[in-house]
């Protein structure tokens, strides 16, 4: 690791590991003309995809945790890209549905093989994939994600710890 101090705190280190996740992504898959947010729509696409699913662009920015507004802007980059088809859902005329073109199937199949490498590289010092420390890990992820947060509640926190000061 590149000498952030041993007193860290665990919110920075999550954010260096995920701003290192970040870059790595972006880097490997710049040849195949995605970047690491396009490569999470078309990975996630391909998936749903493949499990018989057409999702909406508000079901996509759920699964992935990005913004609606962003996720309609990069389907639009993959559509001119001619990746990714973007059709009015016939349930309904508010929703946009999005699905792979031929092209968009391609390049997912090599981004994620890629990606896969990239991921059983990023996890070899927990001993790869397949560990018991990666899985501890992962189940150590998943606690963080699935705990709720509330900016508002932490701001408030500050402001009256001030106000008493």
């Amino acid at each position: 690791m590149s000498a952030p101090s041993e007193r860290a705190t665990p919110g920075f280190l999550v954010w260096r590991l995920s701003m290192k996740w970040r870059v790595a992504v972006d880097r490997a898959v710049a040849p195949l003309g995605l970047t690491h947010a396009q490569y999470a729509l078309v990975a996630t696409l391909f998936g749903m995809q493949r499990d018989g699913r057409r999702p909406s662009q508000r079901q996509l920015a759920d699964h992935t945790g990005l913004e609606a507004l962003y996720v309609s802007k990069l389907a639009r980059a993959l559509e001119a890209a001619g990746l990714v088809d973007r059709d009015r859902d016939p349930a309904d005329p508010r929703a946009v549905q999005l699905s792979l073109t031929a092209d968009g199937q391609q390049v997912a199949r090599r981004a994620i093989q890629v990606v896969q490498r990239l991921h059983e590289q990023f996890l070899e010092p927990l001993g790869g994939l397949d560990s018991a420390r990666t899985e501890d890990f992962t189940h150590e992820l998943r606690t963080l994600l699935d705990a709720p947060l509330d900016p508002a509640a932490a701001g408030t926190d500050i402001g009256i710890a001030e106000e008493s000061s």
